[in-house]
């Protein structure tokens, strides 16, 4: 059984290429080996979506058109 694991003092970071608004980012926390827990600004108190370091790393090559 996995575990999520204890994101209470997480540092959220916003990314680069978010538009200056508020809550209208994707925010991920580093720190975490392994994995990468990723949430939407607009809702930080749910339940954050945890990707593998791997997974992650594939869908933002993917997203800048690297292969």
């Amino acid at each position: 059984m996995k575990r999520t694991p204890d994101l209470s003092a997480a540092a959220w970071r916003k990314s680069s290429y978010s538009d200056g608004g508020d809550n209208n980012c994707v925010e991920v926390a580093d720190g975490y080996p392994g994995i990468v827990p990723v949430r939407d600004s607009k809702t930080p108190a749910a339940q954050p979506l945890v990707f593998s370091a791997a997974s992650w790393g594939a869908f933002v090559r993917s997203v800048k058109g690297v292969a």
